[in-house]
């Protein structure tokens, strides 16, 4: 706990970070149960290693007020898994300050947010990545979204069927409010997770969206919870569709490379971690999202 002065923000919108807050906490608890009960399916001649189990790790910060809960896994279909909340109650530095709606007055701000990255054993099986958060000045507004990130070159591509089904069920998500989002925040993904020294996008996408604010907090809480259960409904289709196909050495020297694609994105490109390592964050859980096992050629 620090010796900074409590933020100025009014009890309505404490509220509303409660209600965000919750929720991340119930969806992460929802995701970890599936990602344990897909490791539990996963056929052994393929997985003979034991099945793995969450460990829950809360934190708290060293900045401001709050803290979170950081989930870690390692099994055997699931090489690593990590899926944490984290709820926030601080002030912005002056360079930040500037940079972000309603805080050019005041820095102060509350925040809530759930993070996951799921990197599987099998090269078949896609890397996906999911972030939702709430965030408020004197204004506030949700942003976040999901992307997947395919391991072998035939499967990375926007008609491919993990594609496909991940970006139909983004899309259902966001058509419930509004038929012209899931273009705009389709694009916008494709346009951030892009990696401009390599002239390649980092997956085939899905969606991205940031200082979401239609000026209806209910609907847009509805949205960024619908972005949820869009996620949790469809990524588990696609590892139980892809567990069981055996893999070669070459697929895997191919997926660590792809791999090394992730980490070159968020090192030097991801504003999440810069955020969170500008914010106080806990280092731990910003850079979880790190692969296990990575090669350059």
């Amino acid at each position: 706990m620090s010796n900074l002065t409590p933020p100025n923000l009014t009890g309505e919108i404490e509220q509303r970070r409660a209600r965000a807050q919750a929720w991340f906490e119930s969806l992460q608890q929802r995701i970890c149960a599936e990602l344990e009960r897909l490791e539990d399916e996963a056929p052994a001649e393929l997985y003979p290693e034991p099945a793995g189990r969450f460990e829950m790790r809360p934190w708290t910060r060293e900045t401001g007020v709050g803290g979170g809960i950081g989930g870690y896994f390692k099994g055997r279909l699931f090489e690593k898994a990590c899926v944490h909340t984290s709820a926030a109650t601080s002030r912005f530095s002056p360079e930040m300050a500037a940079t972000m709606p309603g805080a050019d007055k005041d820095p102060s701000y509350v925040s809530a947010s759930i993070s996951l990255i799921v990197h599987p054993r099998s090269p078949r099986a896609p890397t996906v990545h999911l972030n939702t958060r709430f965030l408020s000045t004197a204004v506030s507004w949700f942003g976040g979204g999901a992307d997947l990130t395919p391991m072998l070159p035939e499967q990375r591509s926007q008609d491919a069927d993990d594609a496909v089904l991940f970006h139909r069920a983004m899309q259902a998500a966001c058509d419930a409010f509004d038929p012209e989002w899931y273009g705009r925040y389709k694009a916008w993904c494709d346009e951030y997770f892009y990696l401009p020294h390599r002239k390649e996008p980092r997956g085939v996408g899905g969606i991205f969206y940031d200082r979401h604010d239609s000026g209806d907090f209910e609907r847009d809480f509805a949205f960024t919870q619908a972005v949820g259960e869009a996620f949790l409904e469809v990524y588990p289709k696609i590892v139980r569709h892809r567990m069981d196909e055996p893999w070669t050495e070459e697929d895997r020297q191919a997926q660590l490379v792809q791999r090394g694609r992730y980490v070159e994105f968020n090192l030097l490109y991801d504003r999440g971690t810069t955020f969170g390592l500008k914010a106080g964050g806990n280092i731990e859980t910003i850079l979880s999202s790190m692969p296990p096992m990575v090669s350059w050629p």
